[in-house]
């Protein structure tokens, strides 16, 4: 396998462990104050309609030009890896609460009791709020797996990269019957937007024409030149920003409400 191969393996797996992350929390929070049945309802209704829109879309861009598909796919990993980047940028810093699984897991739990009891039939309102967790979070999967694998022609890759992502999880949540509040999230977004970052710079230069020195070992470079400059933005921050605004950091919450995915 090689060095590019196994970057994109670990980008989709990192990437996809976040978004299944975040769809677990909603899920959990659902069946234990609703009613299980329909939160799983929910979950498989949502699984079929992501397959629908992956069979629909993934044929598309395997007939595209590989080098306007590097372009493409190139500068939409760029836009997104930075969105992830620079919200990663901010909680590391302090300037943004973090994201915390248990307080979105209240506060759906609270939401979800407050329209009254656990119902014995089918449950509309946690089968919904599953299905629309599970389809927005599966999208950003299906989009990182789509994107990833049409342009390396490794799609198979990315997708068994993804699906070790959920599977495990998954079983984790499951095991645990309790959101994975010790999971690095904020972490993994923060090498997640790296990686994204990186790869949309390497393959939408290598679709405009350029060519990289080294191959795809400059793949390396860039995620290392990536990584070094978003410490460097965080350190700065932590020592200027707090310093000229007489700013405290920010404490930690539920961050985003569910589906933004970063």
């Amino acid at each position: 396998m090689s060095g590019a191969e196994i970057g994109l393996a670990v980008s989709v797996f990192l990437a996809c462990a976040v978004e299944a992350v975040e769809a677990l929390t909603i899920v959990l929070a659902m069946g234990t104050t609703r009613n299980w049945s329909s939160a799983l309802g929910g979950v498989g209704a949502a699984t079929l309609a992501l397959a629908v829109i992956i069979a629909a879309l993934g044929p598309a861009l395997t007939v595209l030009p590989i080098g306007v598909l590097r372009v493409v796919v190139g500068g939409l990993l760029l836009v997104f890896g930075l969105q992830w980047l620079r919200k990663a940028v901010l909680r590391s810093s302090g300037l943004k609460a973090k994201h915390d699984e248990l307080e979105i897991f209240r506060e759906e739990a609270e939401a979800a009791r407050a329209l009254g009891g656990q119902s014995a039939g089918f449950d509309g309102y946690a089968f919904t709020i599953s299905f629309k967790g599970v389809l927005l979070e599966g999208l950003e999967v299906a989009f990182i797996v789509l994107t990833f694998g049409a342009n390396q022609k490794q799609i198979p890759l990315a997708a068994g990269a993804a699906a070790a992502a959920v599977l495990l999880v998954s079983a984790a949540g499951v095991a645990a019957r309790a959101p994975l509040a010790k999971v690095p999230e904020n972490t993994m977004k923060f090498a997640v937007g790296v990686m994204l970052s990186s790869f949309g710079m390497f393959w939408g230069a290598e679709g405009a024409g350029a060519t990289w020195p080294g191959g795809d070992a400059a793949l390396l470079a860039l995620i290392l030149g990536v990584l070094i400059a978003a410490n460097a933005i965080v350190w700065v921050l932590r020592r200027t920003v707090p310093l000229a605004g007489g700013q405290e950091p920010a404490p930690v919450d539920a961050g985003e409400p569910a589906g933004v995915g970063v």
